[in-house]
């Protein structure tokens, strides 16, 4: 039986802890279960499998990514993609930062998944940058942005945006919000200065 309640978020909890600091194939269902100071087999009263705590938390953090992002585009009311590009840059990395543990299984393990799970999760990857993508190539179109491989520059973007799940710490010396100015700012002057 899996579980909805308050147990199972800690179980995904533990499991994004260990998943980031020890990969997903290194740890097991017994790691998970003495971080919770449970038995092993009483895990599985809980989930049925490593595999479905693994796709709760990348479903949990693909869901968060979109949810944001769509957030950024109904407060910017603004056509401009400069504007929309810098809502989508901090709006990613308000999830990083909200919970880097998960962004960071989001990123690295995903590939972990099976089959259609992975499939899926690919599928939503993919629109994810999408969005990306479609706002630079906007830019580009009015001259905002300077004629560049659109696809290549999501990828940069979103490259450096995922990166702050591994160095990320509340208690650092960025907050947040100022580590969200920087990125887009570095974003923005990637795509619209030339650096010849």
């Amino acid at each position: 039986m899996i579980e909805t309640g308050a147990r199972r978020r800690e179980i995904d909890d533990v499991a994004s802890e260990l998943f980031h600091a020890n990969g997903y194939a290194a740890t097991s269902v017994r790691d998970i279960a003495r971080a919770l100071d449970i038995q092993g087999a009483s895990l599985y009263a809980h989930v049925a499998s490593k595999e479905d705590v693994l796709c709760s938390i990348v479903d949990g953090a693909a869901t968060a990514f979109e949810a944001k992002a769509d957030e950024a585009a109904a407060e910017t009311a603004s056509s401009d993609p400069v504007e929309r590009l810098a809502a989508l840059v901090e709006a990613h990395v308000d999830v990083v930062t909200a919970d880097p543990e998960r962004a960071s299984v989001f990123v690295t393990e995903w590939r972990h998944l099976s089959g259609d799970r992975r499939a899926a999760i690919a599928t939503r990857r993919d629109a994810y940058e999408a969005r990306f993508r479609a706002v630079i190539e906007d830019g580009i179109a009015v001259g905002a942005f300077r004629a560049i491989d659109s696809a290549l520059a999501a990828t940069f973007i979103l490259t450096a945006l995922n990166g702050i799940a591994t160095w990320y710490r509340p208690d650092g010396r960025l907050s947040a919000d100022r580590i969200a100015d920087h990125y887009v700012d570095l974003a923005l002057r990637s795509l619209s200065e030339d650096h010849r």
